[in-house]
């Protein structure tokens, strides 16, 4: 405890002039018996008390006389901060607190008094706290066997209220205690039983020391009864657990227990069986380090806990099997997921589950489909890709325009992504939580497209299902449809298509009644729609309707800062489908921003695939690119040029690095190169490395 904690802070001060009979008042009115006498810099000076005053009176002193005669100037000081321990000592009446020369409190031995019995006070009732708190019984005696201590756990057990105890003695009370025994021998007894009031106890009887003379006992008491309870209660919860182990392993689908950090805790006998993997696979492993190590091909478990509600996927094994997985996260009664139970149930071998499947709507037959298509294209990506100004632009634009409603006409040229524009537009649009349906009509025979549109009704045709088929239209229905190559679309269906925008409604094929459909369209051609118009190819007011908000894609030749990240996305895509860890040299990836790419984006990614799978180098040099896409470059840029008037010698340097250039671009050796060039093929290589102009390939110098 520090001294600030029971000053009095700002005591009364006195002056050295100030008379002993005007310190007398000041005493009386105050109720003091004290005060620091401090000089006019408030410095501190000495100490006057009544002492000093009884004293004068004894002597029949002048009371008028300054207090200054007569204080104490040799006076301990303390500080604010100083413990109170170091300032008990014979001898201090009072103890002036200063700060530095300042006086900012006082202390008396009364102050101290009520200090120390504030603490005692405190350190008795903790000290009572904790007894009267512990779970165990404690009862303490004196040297003559009377109680002293008989805590609550004590009342509790052995129904004797702790006042009906104290003062009396042990041995009337509990005869068979002992602790009269350990007070007068000194003998410890520990872990001894003990039976009180027919109770079994374990004990620990301890005499009881004060300035090494043994002053009582104390016995600490543990009911046995307490354990033998929890033997049962453990023995109850083994055969429990053997029930439920016989349970588990009784089951024909697999099961797999977690617990809710994802840690393995037990798995059954049929999860091996249907998995193929030992157990000890598993058992506490966590199921995220499974996945990645490609045990299975993802954890439900994980799936479950992150989600915290039911997760069903289907999870390929390493044998090869096909499982249908359900995890379940089970909640303790704080709300928090501590185990995940997982049913794994082999769907190879499952007829029942292959007729349900069959059952599947149309819808999610379609959406299986399309998820198939962009795995094996995209290997599960389908981002867009740029890094242009012009196609940042664009496609803030049909962010903009997802938000309304209209119909969108794309246009672009072949292989520029008119399908990825189209699901952007679904997937930021109002509808994006809707079925989204691609349609592809240059791709469909004639013969089917207006049954696939529109669907059929029982009997529509020979061949057609009992129960009918639902339309791409009623598939999309609240969502968004596109419809690719619509150029391609018949006369015939080019009037149906107009009704549907007209009407917002369909008619199945071989039916008569009119289906109302709420659903966004947007198409996409690489046509030129309004030349179609004036050929009579394609209805004027179709194509109005169409045309509410064209777009159009800037092809790959317009926007050639997407090229490089369009090759390192293709790149580590191929990388990834095919296991290879391949990538193309800078001069490579320069070429390709040269050519104009009549083909685009796709032409680009199939272009990177063919190379990737046929050529055995990691890295790609311009000796794998096709010679038609060199010459396409020579072609481009024919002409040979410099910038502006520059010293004749610079000039003939700068066009004789462009030749080299082109030639090394157009020809694979330096033999050929010096032919055309008319020069010796070390003129060639001499001159390249001048201009600093490497080889993209090995020259073959054969002839």
């Amino acid at each position: 405890m520090k001294l600030r904690e029971i000053m009095t802070p700002d005591p009364l001060t006195l002056l050295p002039d100030t008379s002993v009979k005007e310190a007398i008042t000041l005493f009386l009115d105050r109720q003091i018996d004290g005060a620091p006498v401090l000089n006019e810099n408030g410095e501190f000076m000495g100490l006057f008390t009544k002492t000093h005053i009884y004293r004068m009176i004894i002597q029949d002193k002048d009371l008028n006389r300054p207090v200054a005669e007569f204080m104490n100037r040799q006076i301990s000081l303390g500080h604010p901060d100083d413990s109170i321990e170091s300032h008990l000592h014979p001898g201090i009446g009072r103890l002036p607190i200063t700060d530095g020369n300042k006086v900012v409190g006082i202390i008396t031995r009364t102050d101290l008094a009520e200090a120390f019995y504030s603490s005692f006070k405190h350190i008795s009732t903790e000290l009572e706290t904790v007894i009267n708190s512990t779970h165990n019984l404690i009862v303490a005696v004196d040297r003559d066997g009377i109680v002293t201590t008989f805590n609550r756990a004590a009342e509790r057990v052995l129904g004797i209220k702790a006042e009906d105890a104290l003062g009396k003695k042990v041995v009337d009370l509990f005869p068979t205690s002992g602790l009269l025994d350990v007070a007068q021998t000194g003998n410890v007894e520990p872990l001894q039983k003990l039976m009180l009031n027919n109770r079994l106890f374990m004990s620990n009887r301890t005499p009881i020391y004060k300035q090494g003379q043994i002053v009582g006992a104390v016995a600490v008491l543990q009911d046995i009864s307490e354990i033998e309870n929890i033997s049962r209660e453990l023995e109850y919860s083994k055969e429990i657990n053997r029930e439920l182990d016989a349970i588990i392993d009784s089951s024909f689908d697999g099961l797999y227990i977690a617990d809710g950090n994802g840690l393995t805790l037990r798995v059954n006998k049929a999860f091996e069986r249907i998995t193929g993997i030992n157990a000890n696979q598993f058992l506490a492993r966590n199921v995220i380090d499974i996945e990645i190590e490609g045990i299975v091909s993802q954890s439900v478990s994980a799936l479950a806990i992150k989600k915290r509600e039911p997760v069903t996927i289907i999870q390929e094994m390493n044998n090869g099997r096909t499982t249908l997985v359900t995890g379940n996260p089970i909640y303790d009664v704080a709300g928090n997921v501590f185990r995940v139970v997982c049913n794994v149930r082999d769907i190879t071998e499952l007829n029942l589950l292959k007729q349900k499947l069959e059952e599947v709507r149309n819808l999610s037959q379609h959406y299986v489909n399309e998820l198939r298509t962009l795995r094996l294209q995209y290997t599960g990506s389908s981002k867009i890709i740029c890094n242009s100004k012009i196609m940042k632009d664009f496609l803030g634009m049909v962010i903009r325009l997802s938000q309304f409603d209209s119909t969108v006409l794309i246009r672009g040229e072949s292989g520029t992504g008119k399908e990825l524009i189209a699901e952007a537009i679904h997937n930021n649009s109002m509808r994006k939580d809707k079925p989204y349906i691609k349609v592809n009509c240059g791709a469909i025979p004639e013969n089917l497209l207006e049954s696939e549109l529109f669907g059929y009704d029982y009997g529509a045709f020979t061949g057609a299902k009992k129960e009918g088929k639902l339309g791409f239209f009623q598939l999309a229905n609240e969502g968004t449809i596109f419809l690719d190559e619509i150029g391609d679309l018949t006369f015939n269906l080019q009037v149906k298509l107009l009704r549907v925008l007209q009407n917002k409604e369909i008619t199945k094929v071989g039916g008569n009644k009119s289906i109302p459909i709420d659903v966004r369209i947007v198409t996409g051609t690489n046509r030129n729609l309004l030349e179609l118009v004036e050929k009579k190819l394609f209805r004027e007011d179709l194509y109005y309707r169409l045309n509410v908000v064209p777009i159009h894609i800037p092809p790959l030749r317009e926007r050639k800062d997407d090229i490089p990240p369009l090759v390192g996305h293709f790149v580590q895509l191929f990388n990834r489908k095919h296991k290879l860890n391949k990538k193309f040299s800078p001069e490579v990836i320069e070429l390709f921003i040269k050519y104009d790419w009549p083909g685009n984006v796709r032409e680009l990614e199939n272009l990177i695939e063919r190379i990737m799978v046929i050529s055995t180098k990691d890295i790609l040099t311009r000796v794998e690119l096709p010679s038609y896409l060199a010459d396409a470059i020579l072609e481009n840029k024919s002409e040979i040029s410099v910038s502006g008037i520059m010293p004749l010698q610079e000039a003939v340097a700068d066009v004789e690095k462009q030749i080299l250039e082109k030639a090394y671009a157009q020809y694979k050796t330096t033999r050929q190169m010096a032919k055309q060039l008319k020069v010796n093929a070390s003129t060639i290589v001499r001159k390249a490395a001048k201009y600093g102009i490497s080889a993209a390939h090995p020259f073959d110098d054969q002839p």
